[in-house]
């Protein structure tokens, strides 16, 4: 298929008479009032070009029919409010300027004339405009004159660029010429200038979404490989060589034919994702919201396959398209570049080797078939740039290169030792690891040498908790891992800082790294799929049985840590010795520390916080003592009550407070109370008990604790049915975030709750003011006769588009006598409280509970027992809970 002119006017088409008819346009105006006419026929012109877009059309065809018939009811307005005036002309510019109009875009105008004639028609051009607006139309208006053009030009590139796409639409040829001349590069913004100023427009906009084109809701039009890198390929185009079509960069040698067609199909396919945005909204709306990412995968034809759905499957044709745009749109920019900035200057090649050599600070080789010649070339080029970090990047004639010879890289290549040795000695390297890996995946030779990694290239989850594409994920790992070793970052993660200097090949831990995810999408355990693939790497690459062995290990066991920091009481002797026997040694323990660690760091920016960074270091240093006392001689229970207890009293004695005080608000504690608080925490909440008056009031407390990661909120209250709602309640009204609550209840009729909060954004309560608030306000919500229920903070918007139902499911906790309630729902305001009433309703009394969002799932563990304090047996007690948990949740139930 030929090329539409993609950057100049648009040729006429199929389309044409389809769009406006203008002798019928003519005649109806001839009838007819004029705005209705020109209103009815932008809405017939608009609802056959949606028609035209269902039956197939493609987008290039109708962004242009589009601008067509914009021009045609311009130039028809403009000769209704501006008829014989001679002086003026009407321009196209920007996008409109290009013939390039989707259905929500602004129709940029400039109106161009000489300051008298500006003036003269004054009244005339603000009816124009006004009359564009009212027939439907969004205008975005300029008037000039040709010296407002020079001056705006001169002082904004971006005005700059706007003129260079204009284009007449009605009025004088000669001042449009004298515009374009004057603006043009021989008087303003000559090419190097232009050049360079349009770069960092660039790079402040890839800024501006992170350097990341993998966003969860990606703009078509601004992200990274988005629409807006196609123009800047065709700015550069227009005013370097000044040329009308993207082929005209094949005639110059700028393009090869296959690259143009690759283009021009990326071109085609984003254009057809707004075009389709558009019309689904009925606005210009450029971001794949979650709101119409299900809708545009229909559109497309996409279905669901299983375990892929459909959504998955459009969304990583999506995020391939604009890697691929963005790999082009490097190697041209860096062509424009040397052929620009630096073409009076080509350099002197400095050698490195007999295949490389580096010139002007880029990377290149010594010949075109070095590639051909020794193919394990394409993966020492990323060695070479480790080994010189002097070097600035990779030649644009040797990334054209790179993609040309991709297909060397098969099985024959995979399995020759020297390539195997060059990845394992990249990986090896102390330094430059983290970004020749970035390297290697965009120029997809990453995908090429691991072809299992090829899969998860582009895949994203359709959740809100993986906010990367799967191989974005697993690179942001390795560069997690990598941080560990570099001392300006040691204050991030001391212990991981610490251990990764012990270990005695990080490479394994990087090999870990890049297998742990990679059998995302393929159905069934993909830690286990995982771990079959890392085995056959390490095997290929000849490591050791041992270091095989331990690698595959980390791969299968990657969600091993945080499950059981996350879901389990890892305050239990227990739990910690079950933890301690799976994981058998203290190396085992160090690797996948630092494994989890980096995962989930690298899986939501969000995500990670200080109360899961102490959930895991607690874990850790907990695995650690019992694998020094030995698997075979675990702590038990009595144990850590008596150690618990001892240090306590120790501390309070040396605070003046006799045994018989601390008896007096000890008794009735359970061995509970004192395995899921520390000796610090026990002393605190016994000197408050002690001082607080015996007025039936609850005692709050609030402090800031570090070695649980947030602020711990401490409610002593006699106990009633409703606290745990009202308290999570408050709390939730006050933008918090419950991730640990601890419910005790003393054999003396008081509860002792402890809950562990974080601010709505993850960050740690720091202001005192906010603790003073926090506190009253729980004091002010326990003390009312009737506690108030309704939520008044809405539901964000990302959350209303992802549907989990309600799952309760039950386990035993025998050694605990208590029962294991675990719940999946939707995460929304108010949660916990619509909880704490099922509980109220069925007679459960809670005893503990994790609190895990993961995106827009909530994952909770609740340890629950009847109201005598025993685990639930009977099958009615599951069914009434289940009922109620149900009803609540599903939005059945008394409204929170």
């Amino acid at each position: 298929m030929s090329e539409p002119n993609a950057l100049s006017a648009p040729a006429r088409g199929p389309l044409d008479q389809d769009i406006l008819d203008t002798r019928s346009f003519q005649a109806d105006l001839a009838r007819g009032e004029p705005l209705k006419v020109f209103r009815q026929a932008l809405q017939q012109g608009d609802r056959t070009l949606t028609e035209s877009f269902r039956r197939g059309v493609p987008a290039f065809e109708l962004v242009q029919a589009r601008a067509r018939l914009i021009d045609r009811l311009l130039q028809q307005a403009w000769e209704r409010f501006v008829s014989g005036a001679e002086e003026l002309a009407l321009v196209a510019v920007g996008g409109y300027g290009r013939g390039e109009l989707h259905p929500g875009s602004d129709v940029d105008i400039m109106i161009l004339g000489q300051e008298g004639a500006l003036g003269a028609y004054r009244d005339s051009l603000e009816g124009f405009v006004t009359f564009l607006w009212d027939i439907g139309l969004e205008v975005g208006q300029s008037v000039r004159t040709v010296a407002d053009c020079i001056r705006e030009a001169e002082a904004d590139i971006t005005v700059a660029t706007n003129l260079m796409e204009a284009r007449l639409l009605v009025g004088r040829q000669d001042l449009f010429e004298a515009m374009r001349r004057a603006t043009g590069p021989e008087r303003i913004w000559p090419d190097g200038a232009f050049f360079e100023a349009k770069w960092q427009e660039q790079a402040r906009r890839y800024r501006k979404y992170h350097d990341s084109a993998y966003n969860l809701e990606p703009n078509v039009k601004e992200g990274p490989g988005g629409l807006r890198d196609l123009q800047m390929i065709g700015w550069v185009a227009k005013r370097y060589f000044d040329a009308a079509t993207f082929y005209e960069l094949v005639d110059h040698d700028f393009l090869t034919e296959t690259e143009y067609r690759e283009l021009i199909d990326y071109r085609n396919f984003l254009w057809a994702v707004r075009f389709a945005l558009h019309t689904l909204t009925g606005r210009r709306e450029d971001r794949l919201l979650f709101d119409h990412q299900h809708q545009l995968a229909r559109w497309f034809g996409y279905q669901d396959q299983g375990h892929d759905l459909a959504v998955e499957q459009f969304m990583q044709r999506y995020y391939r398209t604009i890697m691929e745009l963005s790999r082009l749109n490097e190697m041209l920019l860096q062509h424009f570049q040397e052929a620009i900035l630096l073409a009076d200057d080509p350099g002197t090649p400095v050698a490195i080797n007999r295949r490389f050599q580096a010139r002007k600070g880029f990377l290149e080789v010594t010949r075109e078939n070095t590639f051909l010649r020794y193919p394990c070339a394409l993966l020492e080029l990323f060695l070479v740039l480790q080994q010189h970090p002097e070097l600035k990047g990779v030649r644009a004639s040797t990334i054209r290169l790179i993609r040309a010879h991709r297909s060397l890289i098969d099985e024959r290549f995979r399995n020759d030792v020297r390539a195997q040795s060059l990845f394992m000695e990249i990986l090896r390297q102390p330094r430059g690891l983290t970004r020749q890996l970035r390297r290697m995946n965009h120029y997809g030779i990453l995908a090429a040498y691991l072809p299992e990694f090829e899969a998860i290239v582009g895949r994203m989850q359709y959740d809100l908790f993986h906010v990367y594409t799967v191989d974005q994920h697993t690179l942001f790992i390795v560069r997690n891992l990598r941080r560990f070793y570099v001392a300006q970052y040691q204050h991030e993660f001391p212990l991981c800082s610490t251990l990764i200097h012990k270990i005695p090949k990080p490479e394994l831990l990087y090999i870990a790294g890049l297998f742990h995810d990679i059998a995302k999408g393929r159905g069934g355990d993909h830690s286990q799929l995982g771990a079959v693939d890392a085995e056959n790497f390490c095997q290929r690459h000849a490591l050791s049985r041992f270091d095989t062995n331990l690698v595959a290990w980390l791969v299968r066991n990657h969600q091993l840590m945080s499950l059981t920091a996350q879901k389990r009481d890892i305050h239990d002797p227990e739990v910690v010795n079950d933890f301690a026997r799976q994981v058998g040694d203290q190396m085992h323990l160090d690797y996948l520390y630092m494994l989890t660690v980096a995962d989930i760091r690298a899986t939501n920016p969000s995500l990670w916080n200080s109360w899961r960074g102490a959930l895991l270091r607690e874990l850790y240093q907990a695995t650690r003592q019992a694998l020094c006392r030995g698997l075979g001689n675990p702590l038990d229970k009595e144990e850590r009550v008596d150690e618990v207890q001892q240090e306590a009293r120790r501390r309070l004695q040396r605070r003046g407070i006799d045994d018989a005080r601390i008896h007096q608000v000890w008794d009735g504690f359970s061995d509970e109370y004192f395995l899921r608080h520390t000796a610090g925490e026990i002393v605190w909440h016994t000197r408050a008990i002690l001082k607080k008056a015996d007025d039936g009031r609850p005692l709050v407390l609030a402090r800031p604790d570090p070695d649980r990661g947030g602020t711990t909120i401490f409610v002593y209250t006699r106990d009633q049915d409703s606290i745990f709602a009202t308290t999570t309640w408050a709390l939730d009204q006050l933008g918090l975030t419950v991730v640990d609550a601890r419910i005790i209840t003393s054999g003396s009729g008081y509860t002792l709750d402890s809950y562990t909060v974080l601010e709505e954004s993850g960050q740690v309560i720091e202001e005192r003011a906010r603790r003073r608030e926090i506190v009253m306000r729980l004091r002010r919500e326990l003390n009312r006769d009737e506690p108030q229920r309704r939520s008044f903070r809405r539901t964000p918007r990302v959350l209303r588009h992802f549907h989990t139902p309600t799952q309760v499911s039950f386990t035993d906790d025998e050694s605990n006598h208590r029962t294991i309630l675990e719940l999946v729902t939707a995460d929304r305001p108010g949660l916990l409280c619509l909880v704490g009433k099922a509980f109220r309703e069925c007679n459960i009394r809670l005893q503990n509970a994790r609190i895990a969002t993961i995106g827009a799932r909530a994952e909770d563990i609740f340890y629950i027992t009847d109201d005598q304090n025993l685990p639930l047996r009977e099958a009615h007690q599951y069914l009434a809970l289940r009922r109620a948990l149900t009803r609540y949740l599903e939005g059945q139930g008394e409204a929170a």
